[in-house]
């Protein structure tokens, strides 16, 4: 089943939104990216994006840093630990073009876009199986994620 209904109800004339099923990305830097670039103007968050992805600046975790190394610097959103996960950004570039393209499609200024909405969930895990000896095998489970992302133009 592939998750066709958004987290929140957000219906307006002057909102715009996207949805990515089944990104090959891991659940946990999709969470906290999507914390960071919640309620912010939609240029500050692709370059923010861009930064991580040229390594200047880092994806601050707050929830899942466990043995995540502290970075030099001052501190993003409160922590210093932090990491760069490069599937993580390139698919959300890739959403967040879909949802400035969408509200370009229904009229709005996609320069004046501010993110009121931004969402990960688990998607379908596909499994593979290493046979390994007579009796018993190792099965893997890849990652897989929903991203849903609601953009409003601001007044």
């Amino acid at each position: 089943m592939v998750k066709k209904n958004y987290q929140e109800k957000i219906e307006s004339p002057k909102t715009a939104r996207a949805f990515a099923s089944n990104q090959g990305i891991s659940l946990k830097f999709a969470t906290e990216m999507c914390r960071e670039i919640r309620n912010k103007k939609i240029e500050k968050a692709e370059a923010m994006i861009q930064r991580i992805l040229e390594k200047k600046d880092f994806l601050p975790l707050r929830v899942y840093r466990k043995k995540t190394a502290h970075r030099r610097g001052e501190s993003k959103s409160g922590v210093k630990s932090g990491r760069y996960p490069e599937k993580v950004c390139n698919a959300f570039l890739n959403i967040l073009n879909s949802v400035k393209a969408n509200a370009d499609f229904k009229g709005l200024d996609a320069e004046n876009l501010l993110i009121v909405h931004a969402f990960a969930s688990q998607g379908f895990r596909r499994g593979s199986h290493q046979p390994k000896g007579k009796i018993a095998g190792k099965r893997w489970a890849k990652k897989s994620t929903h991203i849903e992302v609601v953009v409003r133009e601001a007044a």
